[in-house]
């Protein structure tokens, strides 16, 4: 049975170690640290004590509810901008056919910026995976009044690991509508995280709850958590947005580094850039012809000397 974030002192001391090597390996991989652009544990000094509560939450049932996580003023831009890209619906059960999807929202405006690099993720990212992790995902997803139950999955279910294991990613899926028990909102297995190679029976899907929770607000869970999105058999949709993160030697599932237009790279904050993909991970994942990728990036940006 998996283990994490046992022992604090240790974790800060190997995650620093990690720092330094990533650096040292920087330095003698490509010599100018310019363009070295690390994504470091946001809290130098260690966790604070709500977040330790909240790891220990999430060891407990695989996942927590983080409250008022977004004010209204930022609701009602991520809403503004996501909406005009509402016309197609899923092509499976999976994404669902009466269900609005949409993928690469970093391409199509800057105010989804903050959602993916929100400190109140992060923190717990920090702590959960290693330094230079990803954005394996971000998409919005909006459940259309008669939609079915999405088939219950866990988001690291790709890479084949047997479990129980600790988890190869974390997700957070942010309320933009109110989640409630009959409008879609996300169901969950508490513990699920916990199982080892079992797919869920008809009783666990049974006990599964709906993760009711106020307009922006948003669940915070392991990639090892059994879960799914709920039926919705109100007469409004459901609007959520979802950013999701792995450890730096997965492959993520969505490519951000084409996501995202070369030229709007240097817009995006240092953490953000690390964030998809613009990172060297230990010793030298990640490069581009031998050089770090953001200076690859300066040189397809950089203007003709005139």
């Amino acid at each position: 049975y998996f283990q994490f974030n046992s022992n604090i002192h240790m974790k800060k001391i190997v995650t620093q170690e990690v720092t330094e090597q990533s650096k040292a390996i920087h330095r003698a991989f490509d010599s100018n640290t310019d363009f070295t652009t690390l994504h470091e544990p946001s809290s130098r000094s260690g966790p604070s004590a709500d977040t330790l509560a909240k790891l220990e939450q999430l060891k407990q049932d695989g996942y927590i509810i983080l409250r008022d996580v977004l004010s209204e003023d930022y609701i009602r831009q991520l809403r503004d901008a996501t909406t005009p890209y509402f016309g197609q619906t899923g092509r499976n059960i999976f994404e669902g056919t009466s269900t609005n999807r949409v993928y690469g929202l970093l391409a199509k405006s800057r105010v989804f910026d903050k959602l993916a690099a929100l400190p109140a993720v992060t923190a717990l990212c920090d702590q959960l995976l290693e330094p230079n992790y990803l954005l394996t995902a971000f998409q919005a997803i909006n459940i259309l009044p008669g939609e079915t139950p999405q088939p219950f999955h866990y988001d690291d279910q790709f890479c084949k690991i047997s479990r129980p294991r600790a988890p190869l990613g974390v997700a957070a899926i942010f309320a933009i509508d109110e989640f409630t028990a009959t409008n879609g909102a996300t169901m969950v297995i508490p513990g699920s995280h916990k199982w080892g190679d079992k797919t869920p029976t008809k009783e666990d899907i049974a006990r599964a709850i709906p993760v009711v929770m106020p307009r922006g607000s948003a669940v915070f869970f392991l990639a090892t958590l059994w879960h799914a999105g709920g039926r919705n058999t109100s007469n409004k949709p459901r609007f959520a947005l979802t950013t999701q993160y792995c450890q730096p030697f997965i492959r993520p599932q969505e490519n951000q580094i084409l996501v995202v237009p070369p030229e709007e790279v240097p817009e995006l904050s240092p953490k953000l850039q690390s964030l998809i993909g613009y990172s060297i991970h230990p010793p030298f994942i990640g490069h581009c012809n031998g050089l770090h990728p953001l200076k690859k990036i300066a040189m397809l940006t950089a203007k003709p000397k005139l």
